[in-house]
């Protein structure tokens, strides 16, 4: 597995440096019931594989930091995200990150949280929190597929929407969290108007989905992310970490 994550990164575009963001959502001991869930045993097994081939998990913030910047990342890193706020990131996902010592992003839209026992609560956010591991960042307020909102609405009905959306969702969580500087698009829709409505609501960057790894000429209101899947192999895995378009 060394031998092909070195030709991997061999073969990544020599015009920057490429890094991955990996993506998850929910987690369970033993069964992936939906595509958004990983077992724990394939989560974990992806974590020490990232360790055993000495692959550097960086802050969210130090990939932000790197973009059109002169800053380097070490030469084999990724970053870690999970969108939602599922319960089962601090059940399943914590105590992995937390025996490691690797930092993540949560994606989390607060008005879920502490709802119908699914979602996290906000005490075991602040535990998390605490480990100094965890950084919580905005994923608007309800979820909302802006394509379909804004087919149903007026234009100045779904530009007062967004706002609430994004801007809400914002001011909301850093009551709880301090301040919040980045934003993930919920089901990685975006255009020109939600990633102008994005800085105006006080982002400073905003991350999508796309399957690619970040580059230096990467949008900063639509950084790309991987999804993960529980049926990732050790190969794909690798792939993916190399920053290799998934097919």
């Amino acid at each position: 597995m060394r031998a092909l994550l070195l030709a991997l990164l061999l073969a990544a575009p020599a015009s920057a440096q490429p890094v991955s963001i990996l993506t998850y959502h929910r987690f369970d001991p033993r069964v992936a019931n939906a595509a958004t869930v990983v077992e724990t045993p394939v989560f974990v097994a992806q974590m020490e594989w990232l360790r055993s081939h000495d692959i550097t998990v960086v802050r969210l913030s130090a990939i932000v930091d790197a973009l059109g910047a002169s800053r380097k990342l070490p030469e084999k890193s990724v970053a870690i995200t999970a969108d939602d706020g599922w319960r089962s990131v601090f059940t399943e996902m914590f105590p992995v990150i937390r025996r490691l010592g690797y930092p993540i992003t949560l994606f989390i839209n607060p008005p879920a949280i502490g709802q119908g026992g699914a979602y996290l609560t906000w005490a075991q956010i602040a535990e998390m929190r605490a480990s100094g591991l965890v950084d919580f960042q905005a994923h608007s307020q309800s979820h909302p597929n802006f394509n379909d909102d804004r087919a149903r609405r007026t234009p100045a009905d779904y530009a007062a929407f967004v706002d609430r959306e994004l801007g809400g969702s914002r001011i909301l969580l850093q009551d709880h969290t301090g301040p919040v500087q980045f934003l993930a698009w919920p089901y990685g829709i975006h255009d020109a108007t939600l990633e102008a409505a994005a800085a105006r609501d006080g982002f400073t960057a905003a991350f999508a989905l796309g399957s690619r790894p970040v580059l230096a000429n990467s949008p900063i209101f639509a950084i790309p992310r991987y999804q993960v899947y529980n049926t990732d192999n050790p190969a794909r895995f690798a792939a993916i970490v190399a920053g290799q378009a998934r097919h």
